[in-house]
């Protein structure tokens, strides 16, 4: 397994930083980024609706993601305990109130890699395909509160959120919701952080009325961070195959994509 936003940092050079296009303003060079993530339109259509070179796209694409992902990771996009709580729907504070943060795995396509390595490091069997995966999470208000790095597609959930020590993200006594696939409680637990997840229903076994009862709780509140992840894909970047130039960056576009989506209005209602 290896984090592949880190090989964005080795394949381009550094002077692509410096890089500046006198021939687009910075007000357009940012609305060409736009477009690209909204639309993923080839860099040669781009080049021909800017009236700037091919190279020149692929320069400015490339700096204003590293230049927007640096400077919204000095954010802390995770609120205070307090600040949940007040931002929380009425519903969640009867039936859950201690969740901090509710997560899911999120898979983008890329293309095949050359590399055989590579291929196997980010094959999905989910998704029968090259991707990359990040965990995302949202506060129960609404708000994508957590990304993380870039994997492959191979990584399962459990290793995945292991890596990135969501434990000591949350305060103890903080709940955190997640599906079936997410079998933490032994990791975060050492931090007092304790997991709402559907009940496993053991072989010969029924679910009991009450157990029955809190999973379709769960399942009600935990659909909402499927709907921030299909919000992020509607940024068709992440949607459509991705190629090897931009999965290098694929750990920033997809950190970028997910707080564009914070700018909009909450897809969770306040009485939910």
């Amino acid at each position: 397994m290896f984090v592949l936003s880190t090989l964005g940092h080795a394949v381009y050079n550094l002077s692509y930083y410096a890089h500046k296009c006198e021939n687009l303003s910075v007000p357009n060079q940012f609305f060409l980024v736009l477009i690209k993530l909204r639309v993923h339109v080839p860099n040669f259509q781009l080049s021909r609706m800017f009236g700037i070179s091919k190279n020149s796209v692929s320069n400015i694409f490339i700096t204003w993601i590293n230049f927007m992902a640096c400077q919204w990771r000095e954010i802390d996009i995770m609120p205070s305990r307090e600040m949940t709580t007040f931002h929380m729907p009425d519903d969640y504070v009867k039936k859950f109130p201690r969740t901090r943060v509710i997560i899911d795995g999120m898979e983008c396509p890329i293309m095949k890699p050359k590399n055989p390595h590579a291929q196997q490091a980010t094959f999905s069997s989910y998704k029968n395909c090259n991707t990359l995966k990040v965990v995302v999470g949202s506060s129960p208000g609404g708000v994508i509160n957590l990304v993380s790095p870039a994997y492959g597609g191979s990584i399962s959930d459990r290793q995945l959120t292991e890596r990135i020590q969501l434990g000591k993200a949350c305060d103890p006594g903080d709940q955190i919701m997640a599906d079936k696939g997410f079998n933490i409680q032994d990791i975060v637990g050492l931090n007092d952080v304790h997991v709402n997840m559907p009940t496993f229903l053991k072989k010969g076994n029924q679910f009991q009325p009450k157990v029955l009862a809190r999973d379709r709780q769960i399942a009600s509140k935990r659909v909402h961070i499927e709907r921030h992840i299909g919000l992020a894909k509607t940024y068709k970047i992440l949607s459509q195959p991705m190629n090897m130039n931009e999965a290098c960056l694929g750990s920033e576009i997809i950190f970028i994509c997910c707080m564009l989506c914070n700018f909009r209005s909450s897809i969770i209602p306040r009485t939910v």
